[in-house]
């Protein structure tokens, strides 16, 4: 395959791994396309390499942007809106997944505080079982989370040596 194949291969099956994460398929589409080229893109790029059109691209990358996966790029003599794949795109995904988590984690607390004022009540000790394992689960993942981003710091350190020691070549 050459480049032009495996870029449209890789945006192709990026899209597809985003749908069944239940997330859009253009926004995988977009994403993908982002890690293919450290170029700044325009929707006009965008839109004319995907082959959609602009109006969901535009809806897409604000969303992505609000979600720190795309940054804004300046590109010079251009009025037009450009972005980027966010610096460390794949620690901000793992960022906004754990923070989906810890809000988890608030509302376990909130209902394992709530049940515990509320009076004795022999009806209500499956649901305050149940609340009392989920904030256990997120607690323990929220542990988990912290080890994980700390590791990945280190591991993307390493990288940037490597690559910089290397000069980029695979």
């Amino acid at each position: 395959m050459n480049h032009e194949e495996l870029t449209s291969a890789f945006i192709e099956d990026f899209g597809t791994n985003y749908q069944i994460f239940g997330l859009s398929r253009l926004m995988g589409h977009i994403v993908g396309l982002m890690l293919c080229d450290d170029a700044p893109q325009s929707l006009d790029d965008i839109t004319e390499r995907l082959h959609v059109s602009k109006g969901p691209v535009s809806q897409i990358t604000r969303r992505l942007s609000d979600h720190n996966l795309l940054s804004k790029a300046w590109v010079p003599g251009s009025r037009r809106d450009h972005y980027t794949a966010a610096h460390d795109i794949f620690g901000q995904a793992f960022t906004n997944y754990a923070d989906k988590q810890a809000r988890n984690l608030e509302l376990a607390r909130k209902y394992r505080d709530l049940i515990a004022a509320a009076p004795a009540d022999e009806a209500a000790e499956p649901f305050r079982r149940r609340v009392d394992e989920m904030a256990a689960f997120y607690e323990l993942m929220g542990e988990h989370h912290a080890v994980f981003k700390e590791a990945w710091r280190r591991r993307r350190e390493e990288l940037a040596v490597a690559d910089s020691t290397d000069g980029g070549k695979p």
